[in-house]
């Protein structure tokens, strides 16, 4: 039996593939309505068999918790974010992924932008909008360019909120310093 020197390369080649599965299958976790109608700034979509009739699930109903006015919402129970705007329409809702530690629910506001940088996870990520600093511990969303997610249980403490780069993008545009965050349970 031929043994292969290429053990500890072949692991890091699985890791890396299983982030990237992991990373597909929480895209397609993601509901229709999300995404197909966003490049008009529609939140709503029609959904296949209504006729056409424009459909605005409850799932991506704006928490009524949230405040009023232009803002975005992030949301710890269901991991999802709203931009609204201050019309109080949504204009764009997606999932996303959280790190190790969660923002305590409350009203921020966007602190800084980095167009691109290394996570505090070590990964490159790209559209950065931190809203809250507390103990060290640095909150804010990215996209990470490999497509990895953070490790919710990882020993470092991080606040990183992962989403799409599509959705990152629709954040950086919408979300200017100063721009209200108000995170509910």
């Amino acid at each position: 039996m031929a043994r292969s020197s290429a053990g500890p390369a072949v692991a890091g080649l699985t890791a890396g593939a299983l982030a990237i599965v992991g990373f597909l299958a929480f895209q397609a976790s993601a509901t229709a309505p999300d995404h197909p109608t966003q490049a008009r700034g529609d939140s709503h979509s029609s959904a296949p068999g209504n006729g056409g009739k424009k459909k605005s699930p409850s799932s991506t109903k704006v928490p009524a918790d949230s405040g009023t006015g232009r803002r975005v919402v992030y949301q710890l129970e269901s991991r999802r974010v709203w931009l609204v705007g201050a019309d109080e329409r949504t204009i764009r809702t997606y999932p996303v992924a959280p790190s190790s530690v969660d923002p305590d629910p409350g009203a921020y506001a966007v602190t800084s932008r980095n167009m691109s940088l290394v996570g505090s996870d070590g990964v490159q990520v790209e559209h950065v909008i931190v809203f809250h600093q507390e103990d060290g511990i640095v909150f804010g969303f990215s996209a990470a360019l490999d497509g990895s997610l953070p490790n919710p249980k990882a020993r470092k403490k991080t606040g990183a909120v992962r989403q799409t780069r599509p959705d990152g993008k629709a954040l950086w545009d919408f979300a200017l310093i100063d721009t209200k965050v108000v995170v509910v349970r």
